[in-house]
């Protein structure tokens, strides 16, 4: 819609400008300031420019009055106008509030460590990715999406050493636990499984150690695909680190003929400093062994081959100080480290009854994602996940969740939906009779709550560019206020503006349910 109307306008103005939606909407429901720009060049008053720009505009069917105010042009829309963009939406669903972008984008998120299940950390970055990734597809981008499985190095092992310690005590052998292991019950299972598959024999010998460490990564990652299926999040791609290590002499030496790296102390460091880093950075330990920055620089020197556009990664809050070595690495890999986009997503508190939810036994420290999806839903947890800035931090409680009113959100959104469906159940008129008809002369608050309807793509558009996913919650909950308020002051079945008033609510659902697609959730018809 923002689009239609920019080109409009453009016919009547040989200038580049911004289009705004005033606060107050008695003004309009589009501004722009392009007369405080021109004030400059022409050498007049703001207000004079309005008022004769206001004056080219030639007759248009998108706009019912267009004038001037203090400066600023407004413009208000034509019942007409809005009624072809609702037939035109409910007459091709498939296509509402897409567009066409051709920017090819690569999206890491979650990555997290195959060694035990996700908790609810992985879990907001893996809903905030996800959802991205969706709105990201609804606007045309070529985007793919990429899960780096972290399967080399020592945190690998350390599972291994920790599944066969469990079985070893399972057997009554009394081992001595180290210092560093993984808890928690999980393990104990995996070696509970393992004496099954394998045999008690396995636990004899630590040789056996890494074809454990191997296995249990394997089980770590059928359940980690499992968890994310369960919040309906999907991965077009999984990428080993363990396979692109056989890259890594190459890699090392192209960061060495591009006079990257030095030795000291029986060490190889990056020169990250060079690139704004606080510090350089060790790539190569006195023992021979890469660190875990050597896998990233693998990674994105893999990723940077496949020619994107553009590449997002999502980490998490703790991983700030990364940011810099990376880039640095990468400009030394001669590509441009501002292809790169790195998101944080902040850590979330949960409460149950206002006391802090318990640690999941299982997990050992950590509360489950596997937990709070069966306790609440995939559907609440994806759209609670995505009520603020991901890099801001989130609490909630558990039960004013599980509530079934108007204080959870996601029940208040989907009331919406179903109120609207109920009705159109209740209407004698067909779906196609409803569409086909003409609003004309719509009242204020008809015409308001339409327009609001129609604004799902600029709000996708800005959820999207200022990754801000927020204001789509924001938006469906607005929506839904603004719809919960018409049924109220009118009777909709019945009305000598039947048809009509449904064939708004025809386009509201539309954008209810197509805004909730996007963030992973199906909008409920009966509640």
């Amino acid at each position: 819609m923002k689009n239609t109307i920019y080109k409009e306008i453009k016919k009547n103005i040989d200038s580049d400008f911004s289009l705004e939606r005033p606060k107050d909407n008695s003004f309009g429901h589009y501004a722009t300031p392009v007369a405080f720009s021109l004030a400059k060049i022409l050498r007049k008053s703001p207000m004079i420019i309005a008022d004769e720009l206001c004056q080219k505009f030639s007759k248009s069917e998108c706009f019912e009055s267009i004038e001037s105010v203090k400066g600023y042009i407004n413009f208000k829309l034509s019942s007409s106008f809005l009624d072809k963009l609702a037939s035109n939406a409910l007459k091709d669903e498939d296509s509402f509030a897409k567009d066409n972008n051709s920017q090819k984008i690569l999206l890491e998120y979650v990555s997290a460590n195959p060694t035990g299940p996700l908790h609810i950390g992985h879990a907001r970055g893996a809903v905030f990715g996800d959802t991205l990734y969706k709105i990201a597809k609804h606007l045309g981008y070529d985007i793919e999406s990429e899960y780096y499985i972290n399967d080399a190095g020592n945190q690998i092992r350390l599972l291994g050493v920790s599944i066969f310690l469990s079985g070893q005590e399972l057997l009554g052998k009394n081992p001595t636990y180290p210092k560093e292991y993984y808890r928690g019950e999980y393990v104990i299972e995996l070696a509970k499984e393992a004496i099954k598959e394998f045999g008690e024999s396995i636990f004899d010998s630590k040789d056996s150690i890494e074809k454990l460490s191997s296995w249990g990564k394997d089980k770590m990652l059928e359940l980690i695909k499992q968890n994310l299926k369960d919040a309906n999040v999907e991965f077009d791609h999984f990428v080993s680190e363990k396979k692109l290590f056989t890259l890594w002499d190459k890699t090392l030496e192209k960061l060495k003929a591009n006079n990257a790296i030095y030795k000291k102390d029986g060490k190889i460091w990056l020169k990250s400093t060079k690139f704004g880093d606080e510090k350089d950075r060790v790539i190569v330990r006195e023992d021979g062994r890469a660190t875990y920055l050597a896998g990233d620089i693998i990674y994105h020197n893999q990723k940077f081959k496949r020619d994107y556009d553009h590449y997002i990664n999502i980490w998490g809050a703790d991983h700030h100080g990364y940011i810099a070595r990376v880039k640095a690495a990468i400009k030394f890999l001669k590509y441009d480290e501002n292809k790169l986009e790195i998101i944080l997503s902040q850590m979330v508190s949960l409460l149950k009854g206002k006391e802090p939810y318990k640690m999941s036994k299982r997990a050992g420290n950590f509360i489950l994602m596997s937990d709070i999806v069966k306790e609440i839903g995939s559907d609440t947890l994806r759209f609670i996940f995505l009520t603020k800035k991901s890099d801001t931090h989130l609490e909630f409680d558990i039960d004013d969740l599980k509530k079934q009113d108007n204080s959870n959100p996601i029940y208040y959104v989907n009331y919406a939906h179903a109120r609207i469906n109920q009705l159109l159940q209740k209407s004698n008129f067909s779906k196609n009779e409803i569409i086909n008809t003409k609003l004309e002369n719509m009242q204020e608050n008809e015409k308001n709550l339409l327009f609001n309807a129609l604004l799902l793509n600029e709000v996708l558009n800005d959820a999207f560019n200022s990754r801000q996913l927020q204001k789509l919650s924001e938006y469906l909950k607005n929506l839904a206020s603004l719809l919960h308020q018409f049924y109220n002051k009118h009777q909709i079945v019945g009305s000598k503006k039947e048809k009509e008033y449904l064939k708004i609510m025809l386009v509201v659902a539309l954008s209810i349910r197509t805004g909730l697609k996007l963030m992973g959730i199906d909008a409920k018809y009966r509640m």
